[in-house]
């Protein structure tokens, strides 16, 4: 019996034995797979979390927190974590700040102060060189601006800014003044002209700055056989004593020895879609602003200042140009205010403050028996002061071609010497001979002719072999102030046309009607 139980119980010692290393075996395969699998897949969630992680902190200013490296199974190669996104800097960054005014270079910057080109601007330093450095590199630059800042006085010689192959729409900004030298080397034997924008597309001229041609020495300096107002012949003092030249202005230190030619101050030639607005011209040599051969010119609220005995020194000068616009304008000289000459057509100017000077004129025409064309131009809504003339249209005998379709309207006349004048005999030297061919002229209306005069109402002075026809007449009311000259009735010669309303005073002497043998016009007076 002793022997049977000891083998049971070595029987039984070993199943247990063998159950025992069998359950062991089974856990520690679980608990083998179990691990590998658990530790990739935490690692993969850890690397993901500590991107995610490590960008928020860096932002904030956090230490970045590296993912150890593998060191079991990686996870599968169909999944990739996500890329890190690159870190964004909590300082705002500024933008860019545009050029600097004025260190433009053509591809830079579009503004082109003349400081920065070498002007001192002190009114003693020739900055000559330096505008025309600024204009050559504002030229290729399309609507570029040329700055002539304020607070600055600029000595520049005669200059010409010019094209054709300049860039379109220029602006030339004038804030500071620019002077004329008064010595006559710069000037050479004469120049015509001082300041010339030519051959231009879209330029403009604007600012509250001046150009100040200095040219009392000029003035002065004028030779006595200079052409002068032709209608000063028809204004006789009361003493009977007739000044063959006006009064020159009184010399002061800036008086030298000059060119017999004397420039304009601001000329525009042959150019398109050309604006001045804002500046001020004074004391110009000759004319204050010339435009020839353009196209498209508009001038308002700008200004004219010159004193009323200045020679010839007309405020602005039309010639060859068309579809003009004049308004806001204060225009003093001791010229014609406004001078139409041939070429110009539409030509539209209203709002207009004008004395001294010698008031609005079409003309002179048909000098040196040349061919003159002028039509569609309108002048209304005027105030004159103490001028010599209020709305004029003279021409030479000899001359041809044809002036028609202008309208004067709302004109107001304060002491002016002749409000209305046409003069078909006009002459600026002692002497001009006596030609039957003449400039024709038709279909001119004055209405609203309004105000005071000193010296003769009406002047209408037309060609015995072409009268004036289509004068037409309205509501006119001028009455004389006696002061220093003698005052005149309307005159009227070989002028036709129509009163539409009674005038004040009368103007009987107007024809009414037509010519009874009124010469067709022929292909010599056709433009």
């Amino acid at each position: 019996m002793k022997g049977v139980g000891l083998r049971r119980l070595t029987f039984m010692f070993l199943v247990a034995f063998l159950v025992w290393s069998s359950s062991i075996e089974t856990c520690i395969a679980r608990k083998s797979k179990h691990w590998r699998h658990g530790t990739s897949v935490s690692l993969y969630k850890k690397k993901t979390k500590d991107h995610s992680h490590g960008h928020h902190n860096y932002h904030n200013g956090g230490t970045k927190t590296k993912p150890p490296p593998y060191k079991t199974t990686p996870p599968s190669p169909k999944v990739k974590a996500p890329p890190s996104p690159s870190p964004k800097p909590k300082v705002k960054v500024p933008s860019i700040p545009p050029p600097q005014k004025g260190y433009g270079n053509g591809q830079q910057s579009k503004v082109f102060d003349v400081l920065h080109f070498g002007a001192k601007g002190d009114g003693k330093t020739d900055d000559t060189k330096a505008f025309q450095a600024a204009w050559a590199a504002a030229c290729k630059v399309q609507a570029s601006t040329v700055v002539v800042p304020a607070k600055f006085i600029f000595l520049v010689g005669p200059i010409s800014f010019s094209g054709p192959y300049c860039q379109a729409n220029i602006v030339f900004q004038l804030d500071g003044t620019i002077i004329a030298p008064t010595d006559s080397k710069p000037w050479g034997k004469g120049i015509l002209q001082w300041l010339e924008f030519t051959k231009l597309k879209g330029i403009t001229v604007q600012g509250k700055g001046i150009i100040d041609g200095r040219g009392s020495g000029w003035w002065l300096d004028a030779p006595y056989e200079d052409p002068y107002d032709d209608e000063r012949k028809l204004i006789i003092p009361l003493n009977n004593t007739v000044q063959e030249r006006p009064p020159m202005p009184v010399r002061n230190e800036l008086s030298g020895k000059m060119p017999s030619i004397k420039p304009t101050a601001l000329r525009f030639y042959g150019s398109f879609n050309v604006t001045v607005t804002g500046i001020t011209i004074q004391n110009s040599p000759q004319c204050h602003l010339k435009f020839d051969n353009c196209i498209g010119v508009v001038v308002h609220d700008m200004s004219v200042s010159s004193p009323g005995d200045s020679p010839n020194t007309d405020g602005i000068h039309l010639q060859n140009s068309k579809d003009v616009l004049i308004h806001g304008t204060t225009l003093a000289c001791g010229d014609d205010c406004v001078s139409i000459q041939t070429g110009c057509s539409n030509v539209y100017i209203h709002n207009v403050n004008c004395g001294p000077g010698h008031g609005i004129s079409i003309g002179s025409l048909g000098k040196d028996n040349t061919k003159a064309c002028v039509s569609n131009i309108t002048v209304r809504d005027i105030m004159m002061h103490n001028t010599m003339n209020g709305v004029r249209i003279k021409t030479w005998q000899g001359g041809s071609g044809n002036v028609q379709g202008v309208l004067f309207s709302n004109i107001q006349v304060s002491e002016v010497q002749l409000p209305i004048v046409i003069d078909q005999f006009y002459c600026d030297k002692r002497t001009c001979k006596n030609q039957t061919a003449a400039v024709a002229l038709s279909g001119i209306t004055y209405e609203k002719i309004r105000g005071t005069y000193t010296v003769k109402p009406v002047h209408l002075a037309c060609s015995d072999s072409l009268p004036c026809i289509g004068v037409t007449l309205s509501a006119i009311q001028l009455k004389p102030m006696q002061e220093r000259y003698h005052l005149y009735d309307p005159f009227c010669w070989q002028s036709y046309g129509e009163l539409t309303t009674p005038t004040v005073p009368p103007i009987a002497c107007l024809q009414i009607g037509k010519p009874p043998n009124n010469r067709v016009q022929s292909n010599y007076d056709v433009c």
